[in-house]
């Protein structure tokens, strides 16, 4: 599916033209329909995922997962079903202190990463 096809699909759905799409994100004028015969920039491409808060793969016909949030779900689901398979053939003591292990990593993990973009921007500062 083309890039400005889907983009026009969005668009009709929040009624809003291509010009409007390219003031409110930034865009030059025009630009959006050039896309049928040019390569855009990312950073064009990506202010209009944001416009609509989609994935950029949704944009460029990559997925049918249209929404950020619908992606989240099914990565949700995926993880679910994994923790099912890898605990199969455990005691339910045994899959709740795996739970727990589990739990105990992402939270050590998610502060590190939080740790690591503050130190980020303090070197940009």
């Amino acid at each position: 599916m083309r890039l400005t096809f889907r983009i026009k699909e969005l668009a009709d759905k929040k009624k809003v033209t291509f010009a409007e799409i390219e003031r409110n994100t930034g865009i030059s004028n025009g630009q959006i329909r050039r896309w049928d015969t040019s390569s855009p920039k990312i950073e064009n491409i990506q202010k209009v995922a944001d416009y609509f808060n989609v994935s950029t793969d949704y944009l460029l016909g990559r997925s049918e997962v249209s929404s950020i949030k619908e992606a989240d779900q099914e990565d949700k689901l995926s993880s679910q079903i994994m923790f099912r398979m890898n605990t199969e053939g455990l005691s339910e003591n045994e899959v709740d202190e795996l739970k727990d292990e589990v739990d105990r990593f992402l939270r050590f993990r998610r502060a590190e990463i939080e740790r690591e973009r503050e130190l980020k921007q303090d070197d940009k500062a």
